[in-house]
């Protein structure tokens, strides 16, 4: 005769909470050794239990020559496991670097050869203007989802990777948001789970450098000046000063409801 299981009542645990769990003991009659035991088991335990996925269980007594104890143990699914888990969101805003050759403005000079006629220009050294490198707002966050075959589209991730958003998206208004990119992952019949990675930096108006003023930007838009050379008759030395200023579209735009997410 094949070996048969019954669930013990006796000894059952269970843990309820964000990491529940349960062990549940079983009697198993008729099997001469322990790959018969396994074979039970693993054709007989439930998958489920209370919500629980069934994990793994152990031999924890030989009672007879054929009658074994097991106990069975189940654990709360991960989250690509559940039928509908919830996105998880993560942030980050240390910012970002950027290089200026411009200050918002001169708090003081001294010296006999001081210039005010620099317009703002850091680091000029009679020949250039070398510049700073500062800190500057840069929001970013992934967004972690669990998607099934059909929802994954892989092809807009990389398509769209390197792309600002062209409409709104998440609060933000057109050229604000920059999509970094997904990663991905899959676990036997589970969800797909993609991390999506993005970086916010703001769309900015009214920008004035040195006398150039009505400047607009959208946040991953690169801004540059150009500067000529002048005379500072005051202090009797040559400046520059700006004398241009361009806002360059270095990011091709892309719809990110294409993302699916």
């Amino acid at each position: 005769m094949p070996a048969t299981i019954e669930e013990l009542f006796k000894g059952r645990s269970e843990v309820v909470g964000s990491k529940a769990s349960a062990e549940i003991p079983y009697i198993v009659r008729g099997a001469a050794d322990e790959n018969e035991v396994k074979a039970t088991v693993q054709a007989s335990i439930p998958t489920l239990y209370a919500g629980l996925i069934f994990r793994s269980f152990e031999i924890s007594e030989r009672i007879t020559v054929d009658t074994w104890r097991i106990v069975a143990r189940y654990e709360a699914p991960e989250a690509p496991e559940q039928e509908n888990p919830e996105p998880v969101t993560t942030f980050d805003s240390t910012g970002g670097t950027q290089h200026i050759t411009q200050s918002i403005q001169t708090v003081n000079s001294y010296g006999p050869a001081a210039s005010t006629l620099l317009g703002g220009a850091i680091g000029y050294d009679g020949e250039n203007v070398g510049g700073v490198d500062i800190t500057v707002p840069v929001w970013n966050w992934s967004e972690t989802h669990f998607l099934s075959d059909a929802q994954l589209n892989s092809a807009a991730y990389y398509n769209l990777t390197g792309k600002v958003n062209s409409d709104g998206f998440r609060g933000y208004s057109p050229g604000e948001v920059l999509f970094l990119g997904a990663t991905g992952q899959k676990r036997g019949d589970a969800k797909w789970e993609i991390t999506f990675k993005f970086a916010a930096s703001p769309n900015r108006n009214g920008i004035q450098v040195g006398d150039i003023s009505g400047i607009s930007k959208n946040g991953w838009d690169y801004l540059w000046v150009q500067y000529g050379e002048d005379v500072d008759s005051t202090a009797k030395v040559r400046i520059k000063k700006p004398v241009a200023v361009y806002v360059e579209q270095v990011y091709e735009e892309g719809a990110f409801s294409a993302l699916g997410i």
